[in-house]
């Protein structure tokens, strides 16, 4: 009896090959890998952490039904449950923080224009814009209410200068073809176009790998 068939006796609903929760882990294990790859924050994945939130509700309360059980085969089994727990727990847990990470070094970023604030969850976009708020509210009582009333915006942009910061989207990252197809990298003295096949892993300025992610022709690695 392998780990699989002690899921699925002790409850099928935590069957770890069943067609949507196999494909949910998966979906959530890409997710998190492509946020920390990725120099900006990507779009929210609707309803994914709804079913994996749900999926961990139902481990928790299958652990506590089983604890206490002296038997051998239901503590080895509990153990499994246990730790198939721990690893959706800590996927979901290493998500936010990419998140997270993100949203405080560019608050600005992503509340100031609706595209970008359409990226977030109703939750993340709470937070923001009251992390914005203390944080405005802490530099007026430091330094910024001394200044003239023109100057004490932290969105400016007189001069066409923006005092927004912003994600650099010329940072390097890796992706994996999905498909085959052309790719093209800007370079500095020089833009080229390379045949790539599937399977192949690239390094390209993340504002080249973009498109081919967003369109499902490549994912981060």
């Amino acid at each position: 009896m392998d780990i699989d068939d002690i899921l699925r006796e002790v409850d099928p609903s935590l069957d770890p090959i069943a067609g949507q929760e196999t494909h949910d882990l998966q979906a959530l294990t890409r997710a998190w890998i492509a946020e920390r790859s990725a120099p900006e924050l990507l779009a929210w994945p609707v309803g994914l952490f709804e079913r994996v939130n749900q999926r961990i509700t139902r481990q928790i309360e299958t652990v506590e039904d089983m604890t206490g059980d002296m038997d051998p085969k239901t503590n080895f089994a509990l153990i499994v449950i246990q730790t198939e727990l721990e690893r959706h727990k800590y996927l979901v847990r290493s998500f936010l923080r990419a998140r997270i990470a993100k949203i405080d070094k560019h608050t600005l970023h992503y509340l100031s224009t609706p595209a970008l604030r359409e990226r977030l969850s109703d939750t993340e976009l709470a937070y923001a814009t009251r992390h914005q708020a203390l944080l405005h509210n802490h530099y007026l009582s430091s330094f910024l209410g001394s200044f003239p009333a023109n100057l004490q915006n932290l969105n400016d942009t007189a001069g066409n200068i923006s005092m927004i910061d912003s994600p650099d989207l010329d940072s390097a990252v890796f992706v994996r073809l999905l498909r085959d197809g052309a790719v093209r990298g800007h370079g500095v003295d020089v833009d080229e176009i390379v045949k790539g096949e599937d399977g192949d892993v690239l390094i390209l300025r993340w504002s080249d790998a973009k498109p081919l992610v967003e369109a499902g022709d490549a994912e981060l690695v």
